[in-house]
């Protein structure tokens, strides 16, 4: 039943942050929204307002949020060799996994330790090993500029 309720929760939010998209400056992730706001919204459920939910399925879900999370940021690291983003993702995954499990676990030094460290991290990657600059020019712009040329 409670995966049910979620999944139906993840659909309803993801659809309003999709209409919200329309009008906002911005731009958020409908599906990222749905699951996150979900997540959020069991462990609330759970250990703010007592009730006893099966936290296997926030789990599922705030697994999902780590793996988003990693692919949303690996857009930004596209410059960086295969090798690199490789690593970053052998860090990133495995300790947003534990970040995610020291919130169910409620052991919050835990939880600041791991998420400075994926910012850091994540910072740290965007900005040294990223090659993509204002200077470099993308595959479509080159066929353009040849189409454009001859």
């Amino acid at each position: 039943m409670l995966i049910t309720i979620s999944v139906l929760s993840i659909l309803a939010i993801s659809t309003v942050v999709w209409l919200a998209n329309r009008v906002l400056p911005f731009v958020v992730c409908p599906i990222c929204a749905g699951v996150f706001l979900t997540w959020m919204g069991l462990l609330a459920a759970h250990f703010i307002m007592g009730y006893q939910i099966a936290l296997i399925v926030p789990a599922l879900l705030m697994g999902g949020s780590v793996v988003g999370i990693a692919y949303q940021l690996e857009k930004k690291l596209r410059g960086s060799s295969a090798d690199m983003l490789l690593l970053w993702k052998v860090f990133f995954i495995p300790i947003g996994f534990a970040a995610a499990y020291a919130v169910l676990e409620q052991w919050w030094t835990t939880f600041l330790f791991a998420f400075a460290f994926l910012a850091a991290l994540s910072m740290w990657f965007l900005s040294s090993h990223s090659t993509t600059g204002p200077h470099e020019e993308t595959i479509g712009d080159i066929e353009k500029k040849m189409e454009d040329c001859c």
